[in-house]
């Protein structure tokens, strides 16, 4: 029987709900089934616990769960050490809060014009997260109140007493009123941390995490740097030139691993997606299948991945780098067992580097970079493919039809190896007809768009809630493109019209066809010009 908390034991608004959901948090983290429902119930809380466990949600969720909307005052302030770290609480924050548009964050930290900030407290924010430095700054201006806080939040404790920051912490403390709610989240607990604790909090509970060690030497780990759009591509390359009995892609949510997998199939692998919301007949088919050999690629989601038992994993891909650093162990932990050997490969987006570290440092392992796969490996893989096979046909006869064939034409002006090269020329060009390497080169000569540009048939509009925004960050999102460059867009009942600068217009053509807005198919096609309308 399955005893794990979920979400849902949490009470939480339906709007929260939809955005953790949205977030693709399948179950809470150790630390967040810890520490929400003690802070739900209004204690406090001092909680041991690294970067990278889930922290900043744990705290998050009740927080904002206790906001009064209405009332347009600061009624939760999160000090952290960093503008970096600021930024990141706040962005998680702006998630959290994709359903809640009248509850308000602000980040108050050092570097950033003054002005801006000013601007916003004045209008009313419901949430502080900030430096302490800047924190006390706007206390000194008067422009900060926090006479209306009920909850305080200390991250990274032992950080910002590291970097001096002790007397303003206690400022702020004694500035907020002493009925308040206050949660402390620090990756050790040394006897300063435990001196605020006892002074300022009242009869805290303290709630611990580890990290699972990392035991696993016979595993090759690398990770290759690599942008959003690209992950697909790079990804059928590993797999080529790999060539794994069995692998597993990781994703972090289940609509990733959906869509991951109805790609991949699309381009002739034989792969299945595996995620917590599946029923279990489902579970128990796909599983066999990858058991068997039947089916070759697994792309799991980490809550799924806990019942994968399977020896002959040859490879793990992170196709998405893990939310929390333990699923990162749990993950690679697939492959390499029973003493054989594996290799776990992660692939890391610019903004994934932050992680990557907190990977490696607490895990206690150095993840070598690995160079982006090319066409011409893959190439040179399927060729020396080729050539074996040819030694094997050799090596079992039957082949003097053929031989007389070859002799008789090198009676001409051929010679044998000229002949050979060319079969094998033959055979790679045939081979590497790969939808996903093939770029259309389209003429699109008159879609009735404005000069430089090309006017783009799209199959969603409005019945798909489908709105401008959505289709910007859709191509801009996949194809790298600046949403500003993006031009004039007309969204109708079942389809719209959107146009793009003519230099781009072939990678979005190509990139858009095999991609979704709103979970709906583009369905792009070049404009039919004004007549379309």
């Amino acid at each position: 029987m399955n005893t794990r908390i979920q979400f849902s034991d949490f009470h939480l608004s339906k709007e929260l709900g939809k955005a953790i959901e949205d977030m693709g948090f399948e179950e809470p983290s150790p630390i967040q089934a810890l520490a929400i429902p003690l802070i739900q119930a209004g204690r406090d809380v001092t909680a041991q616990a690294q970067t990278g466990t889930g922290k900043t949600a744990a705290f998050g969720i009740p927080v904002i769960g206790k906001i009064d909307p209405a009332k347009r005052v600061v009624q939760a302030i999160v000090l952290c050490p960093t503008r970096e770290l600021c930024i990141q609480i706040a962005e998680e924050f702006s998630h959290l809060l994709a359903h809640l548009p009248k509850v308000f964050v602000l980040p108050v930290y050092g570097g950033q014009p003054i002005d801006r900030q000013l601007r916003a407290l004045h209008s009313g924010v419901h949430i502080v997260i900030g430096t302490p430095g800047r924190v006390m700054d706007h206390l000194d201006r008067r422009t900060l109140s926090l006479h209306d806080v009920h909850t305080v939040v200390l991250d990274e404790a032992d950080q910002m007493l590291d970097m001096g920051f002790r007397d303003d912490i206690e400022l702020i403390l004694k500035k907020v009123p002493q009925d308040r709610q206050t949660l402390l989240f620090s990756a050790t607990l040394p006897q300063p941390i435990i001196d605020i604790s006892k002074r300022f909090m009242n009869k805290p509970e303290f709630v611990k995490v580890q990290y699972a060690e990392l035991t696993v030497p016979k595993i090759e780990q690398s990770y290759i740097e690599v942008k959003e759009r690209e992950k697909i591509d790079i990804l059928c390359r590993l797999i080529d030139i790999a060539d794994p009995h069995l692998t597993i892609i990781f994703c972090n949510t289940k609509r990733r691993a959906e869509e991951l997998a109805g790609k991949i199939k699309a381009r002739g692998y034989r792969a299945e997606e595996l995620h917590g919301d599946m029923k279990q007949s489902q579970r128990d088919r796909v599983m066999g299948g990858f058991r068997k050999g039947s089916i070759e690629i697994l792309i799991a989601t980490d809550v799924a991945a806990r019942g994968i038992d399977v020896d002959d994993v040859d490879m793990v891909i992170n196709f998405d780098i893990p939310q929390d650093v333990e699923y990162y162990v749990h993950r690679i932990g697939r492959t390499g067992r029973a003493g054989k050997s594996g290799k776990a490969i992660t692939f890391v987006s610019p903004k994934d580097f932050n992680k990557l570290r907190e990977i490696q440092h607490y895990a206690k392992v150095q993840i070598p970079r690995m160079p982006v796969p090319s066409q011409s490996d893959v190439a040179e893989t399927r060729t020396k493919a080729v050539l074996e096979a040819v030694r094997e046909t050799i090596q079992a006869g039957g082949l003097e039809t053929f031989i007389r064939v070859i002799e008789k034409e090198t009676e001409g002006d051929l010679n044998t190896v000229d002949i050979a090269a060319a079969l094998l020329k033959m055979q790679m060009e045939e081979r590497l007809e790969a939808p996903a390497e093939k770029r259309e080169e389209v003429d699109f000569a008159d879609t009735g768009a404005e000069a430089g540009m090309v006017r783009f048939f799209l199959a969603v509009g409005r019945q798909h809630k489908v709105a401008p925004k959505d289709i910007v960050g859709a191509i801009a999102g996949e194809t790298g493109i600046p949403g500003k460059a993006i031009g004039a867009i007309r969204i109708l009942d079942s389809y719209s019209f959107v146009e793009i600068p003519k230099e781009n217009a072939n990678e979005v053509y190509t990139i858009m066809k095999e991609r979704t807005i709103r979970n709906q198919p583009t369905g792009i096609e070049p404009a039919a010009g004004k007549r379309a309308y």
